[in-house]
């Protein structure tokens, strides 16, 4: 079976980083895009590589069309056709209060969590599509269980652009679920990662473990295993073909 070739967004830390490295466990050539830490990409890049997997990073900023541009050729020019994309690139804020956010944080939210996930399914369907030439493949959306729950007093805004990446989903997937492509969307709660520090709040999932059934938070590590009560899939197509 030809090697899977799978481009994951963000994937130089937390979540994105363990979706890369079981990506290449289980066969795929991986590309782990990452927007400014080289090093940390790059270290996941030769865990890959020193566990026999084949991977490259490529630098972008998925907010950016051109960038995204860049990133699809990239791939194209190095590994060829194109069988996955995991759209996990993301950021949050600081808490606040939707009367305290400002137009600049509100561009800057859904321009990476929602604009840039559309322009990378858009780049991996132009790829993967059976109506293109292509042979079919795999887009997964990571969203966050604050689309369900709404964010209040943090981070609303969040959780409206992860709400879009869900309504993304289920119209994406019904768009191309006869062109060979599965399109799924994966809810993750509480997970251990730095996003959290990046939105000022280091200690915030332990301080949430006692919200989550197992009364601890998740790990990257652990969810592209198995749920363990920290994360829901949003399921949006049939299988897709036995090829991908």
């Amino acid at each position: 079976m030809k090697q899977r070739v799978t481009i994951v967004t963000g994937g130089s830390r937390g979540i994105g980083a363990a979706a890369a490295l079981a990506c290449g466990r289980r066969g795929d050539a991986v590309v782990v895009n990452y927007t400014r830490d080289a090093e940390a990409a790059q270290a996941v890049v030769r865990q890959i590589g020193e566990a026999g997997g084949r991977a490259i990073a490529v630098q972008a900023d998925v907010s950016i069309e051109a960038e995204v541009l860049r990133l699809f050729e990239t791939v194209d020019r190095e590994f060829g056709a194109l069988g996955g994309l995991v759209n996990n690139a993301g950021v949050v804020d600081v808490a606040a209060r939707v009367d305290q956010m400002t137009a600049e944080r509100l561009t800057r939210m859904f321009a990476i969590n929602v604009f840039g996930s559309i322009f990378c399914a858009r780049e991996a369907v132009k790829r993967m599509s059976t109506a293109r030439g292509g042979a079919g493949g795999v887009i997964v959306n990571v969203s966050s269980a604050a689309a369900r729950l709404g964010g209040s007093g943090q981070y609303v805004d969040y959780a409206a652009a992860k709400g879009a990446i869900d309504s993304f989903t289920i119209g994406l997937a019904k768009e191309v679920a006869t062109e060979g492509i599965r399109v799924n969307a994966v809810r993750p709660g509480i997970i251990d990662t730095e996003i959290h520090a990046s939105g000022g709040q280091p200690d915030r999932a332990a301080r949430m473990a006692s919200l989550v059934p197992l009364q601890r938070p998740g790990s990257a590590e652990e969810w592209p295993r198995r749920s363990s009560g920290c994360c829901r899939t949003l399921r949006a197509t049939a299988p897709a073909p036995s090829s991908t």
